[in-house]
């Protein structure tokens, strides 16, 4: 039985691994699509998203500049309201010093 063993054909022939076409295809497929991937679709849409960001920036500082218009815009209503006020309380006493001033020129009228 040894002896059959050893006078025996070797059993490790080399045999030529095959690749299948289907896998060499899917490769391609995959190679293919994804340079589709880098160059087609994500490219472009990186370059639209620092657009987008350019034009978000500009949009930031529009805001700001409408906010700082708003804030001074507020501030000069204030400032005139509180004008207005002192205005009218100012002329609410002018008018009572006038309605004195005629009730005392009536009472020296009145004298004479």
């Amino acid at each position: 039985m040894i002896a059959n063993l050893l006078e025996s054909e070797p059993v490790t022939d080399v045999v030529r691994a095959r690749l299948p076409w289907t896998v060499v295809g899917a490769s391609v497929l995959l190679a293919l699509l994804l340079a589709y991937t880098l160059f087609v679709a994500y490219l472009p849409a990186k370059s639209r998203v620092a657009h987008l960001e350019l034009e978000l920036k500009d949009l930031y500082a529009r805001e700001a500049d409408l906010q700082s218009r708003a804030a001074q815009n507020e501030k000069r209503h204030a400032l005139r309201e509180q004008q207005l006020s002192a205005v009218s309380a100012e002329r609410d006493a002018l008018a009572r010093r006038l309605e004195e001033l005629e009730r005392e020129l009536a009472a020296a009228r009145a004298r004479r």
